[in-house]
């Protein structure tokens, strides 16, 4: 019986080149493409942190999640409310970076079709409220702003800037 992850010379072929990759300018236009739809909580920080104009950060989690802590400085409107209230809520020249829970759930990308379908100009945050978190950085809550430790899996613990 002969083993499919050897090759007859003995060699073990690429598991990472087993679908060759894309010409060069084809991943250019990918991921230039992806970075124009998302964002990362480090670069949503520095904006933040710098007051850049014209950015909105929109919280798409329901009122439980919320009052149990949100990104300072964002905006309480869920995704299922976002057709109905986003024009009143959100100035049209905005640029609003929407965000849930974290990987696991796409409620941001939930809010982030709906101010498309609005016409306005939208990111997705990565990691969501859960790498906001888990950098250690703050986070508003009904008792004042909280910070927990950085999680040294998911950012520098001596900066809340990875450096990429």
């Amino acid at each position: 019986m002969s083993n499919p992850l050897i090759t007859a010379d003995g060699t073990r072929p690429s598991a990472v080149a087993g679908m060759p990759p894309a010409p060069a300018v084809t991943a250019a236009a990918h991921f230039a493409a992806r970075l124009s739809f998302e964002t990362d909580v480090s670069d949503v920080h520095a904006d933040l942190e710098a007051r850049v104009a014209g950015l909105v950060v929109v919280d798409v989690r329901s009122y439980e999640a919320w009052g149990q802590g949100h990104l300072p400085g964002a905006i309480h409107l869920p995704a299922n409310r976002i057709s109905t209230d986003g024009p009143r809520l959100v100035p049209a020249e905005a640029l609003v970076v929407t965000y849930c829970w974290g990987p696991g759930c796409n409620g941001a990308t939930r809010g982030a079709l709906e101010f498309a379908r609005l016409n306005r100009r939208v990111k997705e945050m990565l990691g969501g409220f859960e790498y906001w978190v888990r950098e250690g950085l703050a986070v508003e809550t009904a008792q004042g702003r909280t910070v927990r430790p950085v999680d040294p899996l998911t950012a520098p613990v001596a900066s809340p800037a990875c450096g990429c």
